[in-house]
């Protein structure tokens, strides 16, 4: 899951598929491989800066228009430029391929107020607690509480963008006051979210997926 201010590249031949709860508007960028000499070769989630977001609705916008002067081709060279020099974020949110793992995350996703931890998924699926929390460790990277943590922020910024009220959104996402919300928000994200909904940047988002990195063992 990513956010509006960022993108995911994607290497050449990599399967994959594009989906959004609530629907959205994107744009793709189709890049040849000879043409791709410093872009990564591996699924990178990287931030858009104003520029290469403004870069990128010129070159759809310009598609298919005559173009003596070679302009098209230089808002080509600029993107390319641009994402080059993206700055690479720490993935959005893994996502388990299957077994348990895979049940608990479908369920707090559709569910993010779920506050069962280990202890309580591992009866559940007739595991230990313990053993739950290494395969978290183990295939996400991550534990239990900072993949949900995660998962909330980007369902909040989810919902906020599909015109819900604050407070309804945190009451969705199980927090216990409007307030509560507020504060996690802008710990992560640097703002809060009626500030967020209204535009502080991509920096600020390059930011938070940092932070959020910082929770990863």
């Amino acid at each position: 899951m990513i956010s509006a201010e960022q993108a995911v590249w994607l290497p050449t031949g990599l399967s994959h598929r594009v989906g959004s709860l609530l629907g959205a508007e994107f744009r793709s960028l189709w890049i040849a491989e000879e043409v791709g000499a410093g872009i990564p070769k591996t699924p990178t989630v990287f931030s858009v800066s104003p520029l290469l977001q403004a870069l990128i609705v010129e070159a759809a916008a310009i598609e298919g228009q005559d173009d003596p002067n070679g302009y098209a081709g230089r808002v080509t060279g600029l993107i390319l430029d641009q994402l080059r020099r993206a700055k690479s974020l720490p993935a959005a949110l893994p996502w388990p391929r299957g077994g348990p793992l895979l049940k608990v995350c479908e369920a707090i996703y559709a569910d993010p107020g779920d506050p069962r931890g280990s202890e309580e998924w591992g009866k559940e699926l007739g595991m230990s607690g313990r053993t739950l929390a290494r395969r978290f460790d183990a295939d996400l990277g991550m534990s239990l509480r900072s993949w949900r943590k995660r998962l909330r922020l980007f369902k909040a910024i989810e919902m906020l963008g599909g015109a819900l009220g604050v407070t309804q959104t945190a009451l969705k996402l199980g927090y216990g006051s409007t307030s509560a919300f507020i504060y996690a928000f802008r710990t992560e994200m640097g703002c809060g979210p009626q500030t967020y909904m209204r535009g502080c940047g991509p920096d600020r988002v390059a930011l938070a997926a940092s932070r959020a990195g910082d929770t990863l063992p």
